[in-house]
């Protein structure tokens, strides 16, 4: 039957965390009601820093504190993934290893959040999404959320556009999304959607837009679109106040180093044309843009190595 929230599920109370005491570390069993799981992964899927920094933002407002992580020892090529060594105090030092991290807020509402934010892991894709689903398992989540940034043919100057797409078809009509209806190459995101989908867990991806001519440069524009989504589908308020602050910073910044390449302006010049052009049929319009991220996400997928 469908719970508040209309997505299905059963309504059974907290289950005991899966034995892989290697792998999974629980410092605790967090107290939840069917949450929501919000993931991000920095890498590939992650253009501007977007979708990781907007869980982080998610996670430090809803003050969601640390319950669990996954060791890195077999998910991880250190050669290629470093860890950094610091000193702490100014004396002892400190090696800081590839983190993916489970916080949670500790509520008791239907609105309760898991977060994760790891690194996209370079080995066993299929043994570290077990380990996600054994956590979603463990807290009864009901929705799991993954959120991605790409990089498309886009305006900084104008709204950042986001979009939903999920394997799961009930949940793409009863929240607007897109069905997923891609095949060619794809990351730990699509990964993880199957370890959902074969473990009877809804889940779906939200991808925002960030400017291919700033590839390198961080995007508080993009979080924001990201974060201010997905607090609209789960219904939750998130306060985006110093994300609006740096979007708006951000945007000065890159209009005055576009400004001063002509080349640049004028490709700038010509996507805002773009996006600014009405269409006499704006559903028609809507659904051309829709079909256009669509196919910039497809495409942006496949050109990964």
């Amino acid at each position: 039957m469908p719970d508040e929230s209309g997505l299905t599920g059963p309504l059974s109370g907290h289950q005991p965390p899966a034995p892989d005491a290697e792998r999974l570390r629980w410092r605790r069993v967090p107290r939840l009601h069917r949450p929501i799981v919000i993931a991000a992964f920095e890498g590939w899927n992650d253009a501007g820093d977007a979708a990781s920094t907007a869980v982080r933002h998610i996670r430090d407002r809803v003050n969601a504190q640390p319950f669990a992580e996954i060791d890195p020892e077999d998910f991880f090529d250190f050669t290629s993934t470093r860890p950094v060594v610091e000193i702490v105090d100014g004396q002892s030092r400190h090696i800081t290893w590839p983190a993916t991290e489970f916080a949670a807020d500790d509520g008791a509402s239907i609105g309760s959040i898991v977060t994760l934010v790891g690194y996209e892991p370079q080995l066993k894709w299929r043994t570290f999404c077990d380990q996600v689903v054994n956590v979603a398992r463990s807290v009864d989540a009901r929705l799991v959320i993954v959120l991605g940034a790409l990089l498309a043919e886009v305006a900084h100057t104008r709204p950042t556009e986001v979009f939903g797409t999920s394997y799961d078809d009930d949940l793409s009509d009863s929240l607007g999304l897109e069905p997923s209806n891609y095949e060619g190459p794809t990351g730990i995101v699509g990964v993880l959607h199957a370890a959902c989908i074969d473990a009877g867990i809804p889940s779906l991806s939200l991808w925002a837009s960030v400017p291919s001519y700033v590839p390198g440069a961080p995007s508080p524009k993009a979080a924001l679109a990201l974060v201010r989504r997905a607090a609209d589908l789960i219904d939750v308020a998130v306060p985006v106040t110093d994300l609006e602050i740096a979007a708006a910073a951000y945007e000065r910044q890159v209009s005055r180093l576009v400004s001063e390449d002509d080349e640049t302006a004028t490709y700038v010049a010509q996507l805002e044309s773009s996006f600014d052009d009405p269409d006499d049929d704006d559903e028609d319009d809507a659904e051309l843009a829709a079909e256009v991220l669509v196919e910039e996400v497809e495409q942006f997928l496949r050109n990964q190595e």
